[in-house]
């Protein structure tokens, strides 16, 4: 189990844990039924952070930032010398969180994406893990939620019994939820991006050798160019330049903390 504490990556604080770290952390708190918010960032979640200081105080303000993106733990390496094994890969602590939860006969809430993606999402986890429990699962209205639906959202998830939150919203929405609704749950929430539609056999994932040299983005990109042409080809030199500086020291990128006072942005 690695813990190696928490560092600035571009003004983002990510922790420099290995998967057994993350799972006991979530498990722990859905035991206790004590708020965590995690998310696993690559280079775009960063990013989002890094260009929106509003949204980097959000991400600032999560219990677990994982680095998901190997871009990601390779400037963990590069810039405070903290070596891991392995990234914490969204998807696969996803699988991993499930299974802990399953053993300890915990339930998990499902939220976000498509109805179908979440019915073959939740078969192909229970084929996994015989036992898996989901208190409720429900859809995203792709849009903002008013105060009252809020209320009313977490109302439903407490009166699940649910001792968790899977939600994929995509970044960086999931994360501004996750920061937002975090104490009026009181139990864990993982953002988990693409998990829904990679573990529902929707959306397929880059092979293992892409994935380890950090290549994710280019398989990505081919399969849908249109839509994510401009996150890659903007954002990923910008994160490389920065990243340079502040390797160099030419630039200081001290995290900014929340405050309470960020806008309710929240995404359903």
């Amino acid at each position: 189990m690695i813990n190696l504490g928490k560092y600035s990556i571009l003004g983002i604080n990510i922790n420099a844990v290995d998967y057994d770290f993350a799972v006991s952390a979530i498990t722990a708190a859905a035991i206790k039924r004590k708020p965590c918010s995690v998310s696993a960032l690559a280079v775009h979640g960063v990013m989002t952070g890094f260009l929106d200081a509003t949204h980097a105080k959000r991400l600032n303000g999560l219990d677990l930032v994982v680095p998901d993106g190997q871009p990601v733990r390779w400037a963990l390496a590069w810039l405070y010398g903290k070596q891991l094994p392995d990234r914490v890969y969204g998807p696969n602590l996803t699988l991993k969180v499930a299974e802990s939860l399953t053993k300890e006969r915990l339930s998990i809430y499902l939220y976000g994406s498509k109805r179908e993606t979440l019915e073959k999402f939740a078969q192909n986890l229970k084929r996994l893990y015989p036992g898996f429990k989901i208190a409720g699962m429900e859809e995203s209205k792709f849009r903002r939620l008013s105060d009252s639906e809020r209320l009313q959202l977490v109302e439903r998830i407490k009166a699940s019994g649910a001792n968790a939150v899977f939600l994929g919203l995509g970044c960086p929405r999931q994360e501004t939820w996750a920061y937002e609704y975090r104490n009026l749950l009181n139990i864990p929430v993982l953002a988990v991006g693409a998990a829904f539609d990679f573990h529902a056999g929707t959306l397929p994932q880059a092979p293992k050798w892409m994935q380890n040299a950090g290549l994710e983005w280019l398989f990505r990109l081919v399969q849908e160019p249109k839509r994510l042409w401009q996150r890659y080809a903007i954002l990923n030199p910008l994160y490389l330049w920065n990243i340079l500086q502040q390797y160099l020291g030419l630039k200081k990128f001290i995290p900014s903390m929340p405050d309470g006072k960020e806008k309710i942005e929240s995404y359903g």
